[in-house]
């Protein structure tokens, strides 16, 4: 078989070759090109996220265009319309809690806010573009503990017990817990 050295370092530069694409393949290319699809995952995650802040900011323009004209009844309506072609949307649920907040229908507000936050997290996110965390924190401030007198003095009353919840639901993500 290797007669003489051209056959040996033929052989050789063969079995150097073999181990080079097998320790390419097996190592799976270079740290840099790991390091460079790491950053274009992080980077095509903020575009997308970006995008969507973008298209929830543009659908519920109507609703947010209402909610400053004081036509707080027609905002509900559209949102309504929005919530029958987007079911599962979290800003819907967002907003419809702000409009109840101004209306004072706080129970109702509260169940729609907590709902909020369990679909989209980045509500109570300091850091998020769509952050309502000082809304959050306002409405723990005023109500907590105007709705935990009233829900011990009635304690039949299931809307307040159920107010109370999704407080104390907010008031825990607000502290940092998760689901």
């Amino acid at each position: 078989m290797l007669k003489d050295r051209f056959d040996i370092l033929l052989g050789g530069l063969l079995l150097a070759c073999a181990a080079l694409i097998v320790g390419l393949l097996l190592g799976g290319g270079s740290q840099a090109s790991q390091r460079d699809l790491a950053v274009d995952k992080a980077l095509e995650q903020e575009i997308a996220y970006q995008a969507k802040v973008s298209f929830l900011e543009r659908l519920y323009a109507p609703v947010s265009e209402l909610r400053t004209a004081g036509q707080n009844e027609a905002a509900l309506l559209k949102l309504d319309e929005l919530s029958r072609r987007y079911p599962d949307e979290a800003h819907g649920e967002l907003l419809r809690g702000e409009i109840l907040l101004q209306l004072q229908a706080i129970p109702e507000a509260t169940a729609h806010l907590a709902r909020a936050v369990r679909m989209n997290g980045d509500y109570v996110d300091q850091h998020s573009p769509l952050s309502r965390r000082d809304l959050f924190e306002q409405l723990l401030g005023e109500q907590l503990t105007v709705i935990k007198s009233r829900a011990k003095k009635n304690p039949s009353a299931t809307a307040l017990q159920a107010a109370l919840k999704d407080l104390y639901y907010l008031q825990g993500r607000l502290a940092g817990g998760c689901e």
